[in-house]
């Protein structure tokens, strides 16, 4: 039986700071050319096109790309294109393609449909010789490296540093580098983190929700998918302004709920979700920085709240890992998946 330590999951998830810390000094000659050349000639929309784990980026990247290009992002769904072959207006698009393997056949379709259409197309790919690498305009490697757990996770936050990056060299943002620069030891202090209070509270449940706004809203997709695919358990992930239309109903005693949240715009509203949820009797973590409690997941505080989402998805990992083994699973190998999946 391997030990939460053993999982490649585990190990893959650890070695994320050194990922990123690399990724960038990779990459910052490329992408401040990149950076200059969107300047020029600013596109009049973003449209992002990923699946899995490389969609929960997308949802990410849309909140960064708005607030701080004030850029309109959409996502598109690779179906368009793959199944219904239906015309696409994308002149003077930008067209982000997000994948690990670059390899999905859908993708592939969807971004040659967006090049036919006037796009201009971006690959944020792990496999830089991916097929999505060779037919793409510009290409921004994750320079995760080989990944052999199913279970996708320095490529994950690698995506998110990639658009960060992207972000900071197109607009300039002295203190989006500045958050950049910080990030890899942010991510060192934020590693071991106590979250086993989540693990003991989870391994006997069936269902749950996760809940983040803003920023964190893509970490509450990423970690509801985690829960599913290594775990066993059913988890659905919902923003802390859309939770109360409807899914609240289901919230009662003992219902499990993990939040997520940031310092900033959202805190408070996101917070006082979780407060209504424990008046309902629902038991509650809350994965914010410098909490604390009983059922306080904590997060370094002073963390610029852009970033806090990478530093509480990569102590999710560690704490998903042991859960998996603890549920009887194998993070690592999950029921019925393969690393890539040939989605038409």
């Amino acid at each position: 039986m391997k030990s939460p330590h053993d999982t490649l999951m585990y190990q893959e998830a650890q070695s994320t700071a050194d990922v990123i810390a690399h990724q960038l000094d990779a990459n910052a000659g490329l992408l401040a050319e990149l950076g200059e050349r969107l300047r020029a000639h600013p596109p009049r929309c973003i449209v992002t096109c990923a699946r899995g784990s490389s969609d929960h980026a997308a949802a990410y990247a849309k909140y960064v790309f708005e607030t701080r290009l004030g850029v309109v992002t959409a996502s598109a769904s690779p179906a368009v294109s793959s199944i219904y072959d239906a015309p696409l207006q994308l002149e003077g698009a930008l067209f982000l393609a997000i994948s690990q393997s670059g390899r999905s056949p859908d993708l592939l379709l969807s971004a040659q449909a967006a090049s036919k259409a006037g796009a201009q197309v971006v690959a944020l790919v792990n496999d830089a010789d991916s097929p999505l690498a060779h037919q793409a305009d510009a290409v921004l490697p994750l320079h995760a490296g080989p990944e052999r757990s199913v279970a996708a996770t320095k490529s994950y936050l690698a995506a998110l540093s990639a658009v960060l990056q992207l972000t900071a060299c197109w607009s300039g943002d002295q203190a989006l580098h500045a958050a950049l620069d910080r990030l890899p030891d942010d991510l060192r202090a934020s590693w071991n983190a106590d979250w086993s209070a989540l693990g003991e509270g989870l391994l006997g449940v069936r269902n749950l929700f996760v809940v983040g706004r803003g920023y964190g809203f893509g970490a509450a997709l990423e970690a509801a998918l985690k829960f599913k695919e290594t775990c066993g358990l059913h988890a659905e992930a919902f923003s802390a302004a859309e939770v109360k239309h409807g899914p609240m109903a289901l919230v009662g005693e003992g219902f499990p709920v993990l939040v997520f949240a940031q310092e900033d715009g959202s805190l408070e509203s996101t917070l006082a979700v979780a407060s209504e949820f424990r008046a309902r009797g629902a038991r509650v973590w809350v994965a914010a920085p410098g909490a604390r409690g009983p059922d306080a997941l904590p997060l370094p505080a002073g963390v610029p709240a852009i970033t806090t989402p990478l530093l509480a998805v990569q102590s999710f990992y560690r704490a998903a890992s042991a859960l998996s083994l603890a549920r009887g699973y194998d993070p690592d190998v999950p029921p019925h998946l393969r690393k890539v999946t040939e989605t038409l």
